[in-house]
């Protein structure tokens, strides 16, 4: 009974901690991803940093999960996410996935980076510059906006 109020407690003050370290009651992101593929490992890694709960699906082809969320073809990238119902396609950085999470715009379908635009999560290369890439968010009958514009996994 007694850790029940301090855990209540805790979540009042907002200081609960999920033994990652990280604060607690982030959701669930559930990713589909080659098993042989670095950058999807390192964008993972960046989500898991950010405190999101990760279930990692090893799969041979993310193709027919893709087709059930729904993302387009031509927004593709190398792995796909769920998060609270919303798709996310490719290098998607943390922060993006936040602002979705916190505003949950009507209509709206997932977010998606094209290609794999060097410098975002996962897509980090030594020596070499940062791409400025687009957040892509998107609908359920093919309409398109930027959402947010990145240089590498810093807003711009």
């Amino acid at each position: 009974m007694r850790r029940r109020h301090v855990l209540a407690a805790l979540a009042a003050t907002g200081t609960t901690h999920g033994a990652s370290g990280q604060p607690a009651g982030r959701p669930l992101l559930r990713v589909w991803r080659d098993p042989n593929c670095g950058c999807c490992t390192g964008w993972v890694e960046h989500m898991r940093a950010a405190g999101f709960q990760v279930e990692d699906n090893l799969v041979a082809s993310a193709a027919p999960v893709r087709r059930m969320l729904g993302i387009p073809s031509d927004l593709l990238s190398c792995h796909a996410g769920l998060i609270e119902g919303y798709a996310l396609e490719g290098h998607v950085p943390a922060q993006a996935v936040l602002r979705l999470l916190g505003e949950r715009p009507a209509g709206l379908r997932g977010l998606a980076v094209p290609a794999m635009p060097t410098g975002s999560p996962g897509m980090e290369v030594p020596g070499e510059p940062d791409d400025t890439y687009d957040v892509v968010a998107f609908d359920g009958t093919g309409g398109r906006r930027a959402y947010m514009r990145f240089r590498g996994s810093r807003p711009v």
